[in-house]
Order: structure tokens, then C-alpha cells, then sequence
């Protein structure tokens, strides 16, 4: 007998060599899946999760699922049990009993990730793990207007770091919102889309700094989406201030749809 669990998760990614179970490394699935099968008394439960996350990018609503064999355990004490079981960069948020047609990754809708850009003069050394950094001058306006050449259905190949898997670069952004957080001194990014490919958040975070700092025209993204050509974008935004912030399983809520017209701000 087996029960699919869906299970929505935080994490700290900086001592992690990413999400995605590897050989002598301390990953996020290894961890869960060493975890569950202490539960099991030594049954290997597979883990799947909503997508791969690289080594030092964090997460605030990664989404897993899994089928845990034997006696079905009450949600609630399924989160008490991983929980007791996680190291403190880990812990659950979320758990729901789901049927077997649900997978974590292939019955996604969209997904929503956050930028965290600090402009502090010198590095943080309390944020260095936890955002960018960019300390020169930046145009919040030329930002935003460069963004919404991002929105909609596009080929984004230039936007696509070497060493993904995935043929096909076709993808469709929702919604692009760009502010600044006065508080911190942080520029906020997010992004939701109907998914994304290797590095491309990071890559487009980038192209959007180099227009605020006006080393590019503010519309300079719609030739490089054109030229679909990973050349046209080299810099990289370092991982340290990514975040996986949600996943979406429904339709995307109307009030994101920034491809249909829709302009509100995040609150």
C-alpha cells in the first residue's frame, strides 16, 4: 500500500550542493529521502520535487511529493516526524494527502521566483549568502519599463545557461515586478512563468541590471531575445539571492497575468 504525499518545504540553500540527490554530497533530496527511509526502517522513498534548485539558491515554497509505503500517517504528524528529522535549514510548511495522478514537477502550472539584489556600498557580510550584490548605479524606472519585453510567450535560448537538457526554450513570463525595498537597500525581482529554464532567472536579473546601470538600451531585451543566442547575455546574477518563492498548481491568479494587460503591483 502506498500513500502519495504532497509536501511544501523552506530552505536555506547555502550549505546545500543544490536540491537534486548527488553522489557524497549534501543535497536537499538526499537529506529528506535519508530522513524517510529511517522511517521506513531502511525502504529507499523516492523524492520528487517541483524542479531542480542550484547549489546556493534558497527556496520558500519548493513543493515535493512522494509515496510512502505501509500504514497511511496523518498529515499533521507527517510534518512533525520530517521535521523532528531535518537539520535546521529545512523545514516544512505544508502537508496534504494527494491521489496518484498528482506529480510535483509535471502537474505544475507556473512557478514564482524572487531576486534579492543588495546596493549596499560593500558587502553584507550578514546578507552575502542571501542576495546579490550590486553597489553601482541603478535606474529603477528604465528596469521595470525593460522588463514588460519580457512578458509574454518567447524563445528564450538567450536567456538559457550551457549545460540544460531541455530542447525546447519556449516559455511564457506572467508577470515581472521590480521595486526596491527602502528598508534594506535591496532591489526585489520577481518572476512568474510558466516555468524556466537553466539559469535564466539569473541571466535576466542580470541583462536588467546592465540596463539600469545604462549599459544597455532600456529595450535592448527584445533584441536579445531575438538573437537567441546566450552570447548576447554573459553575466550570470550569483545564486546566493535566488529564491524559489512558489508553486503554482492552479490556474494563475488573474492578478499576475501582466501578459494580458494586467498591471498590479505585488503588495
Amino acid at each position: 500500500m502506498l500513500t502519495r504525499y504532497k509536501m511544501t518545504m523552506s530552505y536555506d540553500g547555502h550549505l546545500f550542493h543544490g536540491f537534486q540527490l548527488q553522489p557524497d554530497q549534501r543535497t536537499v533530496q538526499g537529506t529528506i529521502e535519508d530522513a524517510l527511509k529511517k522511517m521506513t526502517k531502511g525502504k529507499r522513498v523516492i523524492v520528487q520535487g517541483s524542479g531542480r534548485t542550484d547549489a546556493g539558491v534558497h527556496a520558500v515554497g519548493q513543493v515535493i511529493h512522494f509515496d510512502y509505503p505501509g500504514k497511511t500517517i496523518p498529515v499533521h504528524r507527517m510534518i512533525l516526524a520530517l521535521n523532528s528529522m531535518m537539520p535546521t535549514d529545512i523545514v516544512f510548511t505544508d502537508c496534504q494527502i494527494v491521489d496518484e495522478n498528482f506529480h510535483a514537477r509535471y502537474s505544475i502550472k507556473g512557478k514564482w521566483y524572487r531576486y534579492r539584489v543588495s546596493l549596499d556600498h560593500f558587502v553584507n557580510p550578514f546578507k552575502r549568502f542571501y542576495t546579490g550584490h550590486f553597489q553601482y548605479h541603478l535606474d529603477i524606472k528604465k528596469m521595470q519599463e525593460a522588463a514588460k519585453d519580457l512578458l509574454g510567450t518567447h524563445d528564450f535560448t538567450s536567456f538559457a545557461a550551457s549545460g540544460g537538457q531541455i530542447e525546447d526554450k519556449v516559455r511564457t513570463i506572467y508577470y515581472v515586478n521590480i521595486r526596491k525595498n527602502e528598508e534594506e537597500n535591496e532591489i526585489i525581482f520577481d518572476f512568474i512563468g510558466s516555468g524556466f529554464l537553466y539559469n535564466m532567472v539569473r541571466i535576466m536579473v542580470a541583462a536588467l541590471l546592465e540596463i539600469g546601470n545604462d549599459r544597455r538600451p532600456v529595450h535592448d531585451l527584445k533584441r536579445v531575445i531575438l538573437a537567441k543566442d546566450r552570447q548576447e547575455v554573459r553575466q550570470t546574477a550569483q545564486a546566493s539571492g535566488l529564491y524559489l518563492y512558489h508553486v503554482f498548481y492552479d490556474e494563475i491568479p488573474q492578478k499576475y497575468r501582466q501578459d494580458q494587460g494586467l498591471m498590479i503591483q505585488l503588495q
